[in-house]
């Protein structure tokens, strides 16, 4: 079983194969997409753990795409990859919810090792989460439980 299902963004053809190789040879199953549209189409039909997006796409600027898919794919961790840095797609980019910021050349190490962290992280959450409504939940089942039978015999 795939470590998780990764969705790469971008409309270079070389760098999105050279991103699946990276990724697929560790253990994820990739997607691709080249564009902005093309990445919001798949995201709809498709579960993604993770998205990889470039900042420059030919139909869209990676961070509209990043506010779009924050929307309708808010758990999905979405990591910015550019050759573009500026300070303001950067600060765009953690303002629309990117959950990390990567830059070219892409070191695949790191990159491997930021996509396991905040992978983990999401898990991590998510745990904090199930755990929080299992306790609610039992909470609530106890306290009807005892407002059903109040004057339990003391023994």
């Amino acid at each position: 079983m795939a470590k998780a299902y990764v969705l790469v963004v971008d409309d270079d053809k070389g760098i999105r194969e050279t991103l699946k190789v990276i990724l697929e040879e560790n253990g994820y199953k990739v997607d691709m997409a080249k564009s902005g549209k093309e990445a919001i189409e798949k995201s709809k039909k498709n579960y993604y753990d993770l998205a990889l997006l470039d900042i420059k796409l030919p139909d869209m600027e990676g961070t509209e795409l990043l506010r779009k898919m924050r929307d309708f794919v808010p758990k999905m961790v979405k990591i910015m990859v550019t050759g573009h840095a500026t300070l303001q797609n950067a600060v765009d980019s953690l303002n629309y919810g990117a959950d990390a910021y990567i830059m070219k050349p892409v070191n695949p190490e790191e990159l491997l090792s930021v996509i396991e962290k905040k992978l983990d992280e999401r898990k991590q959450a998510e745990k904090v989460t199930e755990e929080k409504v299992v306790k609610w939940i039992e909470t609530r089942v106890s306290k009807a439980l005892a407002e059903e039978s109040p004057h339990e015999e003391q023994k």
